[in-house]
């Protein structure tokens, strides 16, 4: 098969929604109700996909919402006759996806019996929870916001809507489109806070002969700051695959990324240091200009009485701290939402794992 020209998989989709799927699904069912749209899982939802992409769970693929009752009444009917209807290549893509040998991996394969698509026939309310732990229509509870990894929140919101006649799937994105004020301010304190734990030691595992350790440190550092960057200019920052790619598109990335860059390479603690304090120095003008608390003085300074140049990061925590109004979140321990303090993908790709693993730290605030 001649491979096609890449064409974005948002793209990809939205044709195969209007083209293919929307046609067969009037005649089927003439006038029902519904709303389609491309979520969830996959770098063509974060606008990062490339022909790369296409190697496995990438393709004409979409979301097809239905009100329950007609999940229940036709929703069987609708993923059989979507089987054995639909073309089996759409703009030279197949529309078959085969198991790629791996738990849940599908790729795109040509076939010549009925198609195993993937238009998932659903309905709002079971879609979100699955995907998130909460139903987004409802009230968000600040414990719905802090049990959800960034990752899961930037695909809901990202993506397309390619038809919304249900009118729910606009108003439940518009929901969850940035954090609630208080909300923010929080998360913007614990990534400073996680940035003032380790920006001494940079220097002082330099100081013993360890510039591996150095490294490493500086390493989850410039991690740290891409996602503060991240939010503060209010974008959900995502998993370590895309965190370049999202940073990248942040104002200050053409300054950053070049001084970041310059800090990972450093062979000595020196150097390291010296990038990431103009770096510190940066990102705390930053918030300043956000007004979001009484300015916070910029320039790095010693560590206590040790030689290493520090920005002692814990003071722009404490100032935004003092900013929260809302005492049940004002009062919650500085460790953030669940990306901010656990690093496994096992748990953060679990909704039911990640709001029991916040449980406690949201009860310490409520209590």
């Amino acid at each position: 098969m001649t491979t096609p020209s890449f064409i974005p998989g948002l793209d990809l989709s939205r044709h195969f929604y209007f083209e293919a799927v929307r046609p067969l699904l009037d005649e089927a069912v003439p006038g029902i109700a519904h709303s389609a749209a491309r979520l969830g899982g996959g770098s063509e939802v974060l606008g990062f996909d490339t022909a790369r992409s296409a190697d496995h769970e990438w393709g004409p693929r979409l979301q097809l919402f239905l009100r329950p009752q007609d999940v229940t009444r036709h929703g069987a009917m609708i993923i059989t006759l979507l089987s054995e209807r639909l073309p089996k290549t759409f703009r030279g893509y197949p529309t078959h996806f085969a198991s790629a040998g791996e738990a849940d991996i599908r790729v795109m394969e040509t076939t010549e019996g009925p198609v195993h698509h993937r238009v998932e026939v659903t309905d709002p309310g079971d879609w979100f929870t699955s995907h998130l732990g909460f139903d987004p229509r409802r009230d968000v509870t600040p414990a719905d916001w802090l049990a959800t990894p960034a990752q899961l929140l930037a695909e809901v919101t990202g993506g397309a809507v390619f038809h919304d006649g249900l009118g729910e799937l606009a108003p439940a994105r518009a929901a969850l489109d940035w954090y609630p004020h208080d909300l923010w301010l929080y998360l913007l304190a614990c990534q400073w806070q996680r940035i003032s734990q380790e920006e001494a030691f940079v220097g002082r595992c330099g100081e013993v002969g360890d510039e591996l350790g150095s490294a490493v440190v500086a390493g989850r550092l410039v991690r740290d700051v891409m996602r503060l960057c991240l939010l503060m200019d209010r974008r959900y920052p995502p998993y370590s695959k895309w965190l370049g790619s999202a940073f990248a598109r942040v104002p200050q990335a053409s300054t950053l990324t070049p001084v970041l860059t310059a800090a990972l390479a450093a062979t000595d603690w020196h150097t390291r240091e010296h990038r990431l304090t103009y770096v510190y120095e940066a990102i705390a003008v930053m918030h300043n200009q956000l007004g979001l608390t009484e300015p916070v003085d910029p320039t790095t300074r010693p560590y206590h009485s040790r030689p290493f140049q520090v920005l002692h990061a814990e003071r722009f925590t404490e100032a935004l701290v003092a900013r929260i109004t809302d005492p049940t979140i004002g009062s919650l321990p500085t460790i953030g939402a669940v990306d901010q303090f656990i690093d496994s993908t096992d748990v953060l790709s679990r909704p039911e794992l990640t709001r029991a693993a916040t449980h406690v730290t949201v009860s310490q605030g409520t209590s």
